[in-house]
């Protein structure tokens, strides 16, 4: 993974110092909250509900081990439970679906510090708030997929160093996130995001990128336009400052909901295009503007060459009889590799007792000794917030599920009902209409039976606790949208949703089966929905095909059939 240098890590330290100042200057008084505000957003800082949250971002999803060690520090030494929340609980970290961490219970005063230790170990909360462009990311396999045309990592970072700091885009209409693949199958989501870039090779073996702008959730979600098949990747960074450069001048900036790009792509279809190829015409034509310099990609690449190896042969197994849970976790967790003797392995942090993405600081810890031990101190963090293991010998696999399932990583249900996308919803976020983290459980609770679980087979559930779409309700098979009704907590959901993979198929929205349900409705509402996929279903069909097939219909009629005039919220998480 990459390195950072001493220009790189100078530059965080300085970062630090300057926060640090900013921070002391108001507490003491002497710099006014509105003053403070976007200085502390745009290194990660946010007020929620109750406390302060910080973002830290993970470029791509790369994580060592020696980051995860000080993710494991800052969770047990500064994320605290506040004395005046005593039904929240701290110590522990929230991965999200754009590969970041959060953490919710940092008191204020201790923010600096929890800076310098990021710096520390090449980690910082950057532009993980604002306006601007977010943290750049990828599919969690990048590098080692065996469907993979063009590593992805190189010019992620290209992009990372590019558009920190960049004065163009500090300060746009709204904020802008950008997701990079590879590989064929798309598993980075990129046509949900304001930018979604491809890599592939021309008919002539040259790597150039697909470009595809607009996408994005929330109020009107939109699944990104293509405008350019194949831009050099030597011109990628002049492509999208033409694309940035004209939604910077004709984004709207009276209305933060009809802000993004979509709704400018959206707006002016054909005319946005040409002004984005006047844009970077003149840009190209331009003696001053610099496209990637070969030099300048194999330093970076540099930085992703492979590992040492410690190749193995032969499949690593028990003695005697094959437990059927690790064959399950074989099935679920285990996923090809590019690499002969290799194999990636999912972490899940899916589980009962925790909310999904959610770890502990031990558990934080005992990740990075996992990444340790049986992958050369690498992981990643997945779109769907899991943790991966990208360089697993095959001859380790069962040490490693021993060793996972001890640290209670090792549920064999990726793909699986379980295996739900949630944000943290009004448990946590001061935007939240609705609590996610109960709903989550109780569905967890429902379907806790494996073998049930893997009857029903592959299905993507993601919950969101309002209309930001932090959970992703949109692109899921089945989502959840949790609403405000007159001071009451009440879900909307939606069917055959897409994000772009190969088991979902082309982007889509779900579309709506009926009015929102009460929360103590909603487990019943989806065990409806399963028993509905499950009566109707072929040989071997998927509940997503089966939607598709069958059209919402015979689902609104289950759903509808389990109303109940007298719901009730359902009890906070633990």
């Amino acid at each position: 993974m990459y390195r950072y240098n001493d220009f790189d890590r100078q530059f965080l330290r300085q970062r630090a110092g300057q926060f640090r100042d900013q921070l002391r200057r108001h507490l003491a008084g002497d710099l006014p909250d509105e003053h403070f505000r976007p200085l502390r957003l745009q290194n990660g800082w946010y007020v929620q509900r109750h406390a302060p949250m910080l973002r830290v971002a993970v470029p791509y999803g790369e994580l060592s081990a020696a980051q995860l060690r000080v993710l494991a520090q800052i969770a047990r030494e500064y994320d605290l439970q506040d004395a005046g929340q005593p039904s929240q609980r701290g110590g522990f970290g929230h991965f999200t679906t754009r590969q970041n961490i959060q953490f919710n219970w940092i008191p204020l005063p201790r923010a600096a510090d929890v800076m310098d230790l990021l710096a520390s170990v090449d980690m910082h909360g950057i532009q993980t708030s604002g306006n601007c462009i977010r943290n750049i990311t990828s599919d969690a396999l990048a590098g080692i997929a065996p469907d993979e045309q063009v590593d992805p990592r190189p010019y992620c970072e290209i992009l990372r160093q590019w558009s920190t700091l960049h004065p163009e885009f500090a300060f746009l209409p709204r904020k802008f996130k950008l997701a990079v693949t590879g590989a064929a199958e798309d598993r980075a989501a990129t046509d949900w995001h304001d930018i979604g870039l491809k890599l592939h090779r021309n008919a002539a073996g040259e790597v150039g990128f697909r470009v595809a702008v607009g996408g994005g959730m929330g109020r009107t979600p939109v699944i990104a336009t293509a405008i350019n098949d194949f831009v050099p990747w030597q011109q990628i960074l002049v492509f999208i400052e033409a694309i940035v450069r004209v939604y910077n001048l004709y984004g709207r900036r009276d209305n933060m909901y009809k802000a993004r790009i979509k709704i400018l792509v959206k707006a002016e279809g054909q005319r946005f295009v040409d002004a984005v190829n006047s844009e970077f015409a003149a840009l190209c034509a331009d003696a001053g503007t610099q496209f990637i310099a070969q030099a300048e990609f194999d330093r970076v690449a540099a930085g992703f060459e492979l590992p040492a190896l410690r190749m193995s042969s032969a499949l690593g197994s028990p003695a005697g009889d094959v437990p059927a849970a690790y064959t399950r976790w074989l099935q679920r967790n285990v996923h090809a590799h590019r690499l002969p003797g290799y194999r990636a392995v999912t972490l899940s942090l899916k589980r009962a007792g925790l909310p999904p993405g959610d770890v502990t600081a031990e558990q934080l810890e005992g990740a990075a000794a996992l990444a340790e031990r049986y992958s050369l101190n690498e992981a990643r963090v997945t779109h769907d917030q899991n943790l991966l293991l990208p360089w697993v010998a095959e001859s380790d696999l069962h040490g490693l599920w021993l060793a996972a399932r001890e640290g209670g990583f090792a549920t064999p249900n990726i793909g699986l009902l379980t295996d739900m996308i949630a944000c943290p919803g009004g448990d946590l976020c001061a935007l939240a209409n609705a609590r996610s983290i109960p709903v989550a459980a109780a569905i967890t609770e429902r379907f806790a039976d494996l073998d049930e679980q893997h009857d029903i087979g592959d299905i993507d559930l993601h919950i969101s606790g309002c209309i930001n779409s932090c959970g992703h309700h949109h692109s899921g098979h089945i989502g959840i949208l949790g609403v405000d009704k007159d001071g009451s907590e009440w879900y909307q959901v939606t069917l055959a949703g897409s994000d772009g993979s190969l088991l979902s198929g082309a982007p889509l929205a779900g579309k709506v089966i009926g009015p929102s349900f009460a929360a103590d409705e909603v487990p019943d509402v989806i065990e409806a929905l399963i028993d509905t996929y499950r009566e109707a279903r072929s040989p071997g069909e998927r509940f997503i095909d089966t939607a598709r097939r069958l059209g919402l219909p015979p689902f609104r009629a289950a759903a509808n059939a389990v109303r109940r005039s007298t719901a009730q919220p359902l009890e906070t998480a633990a």
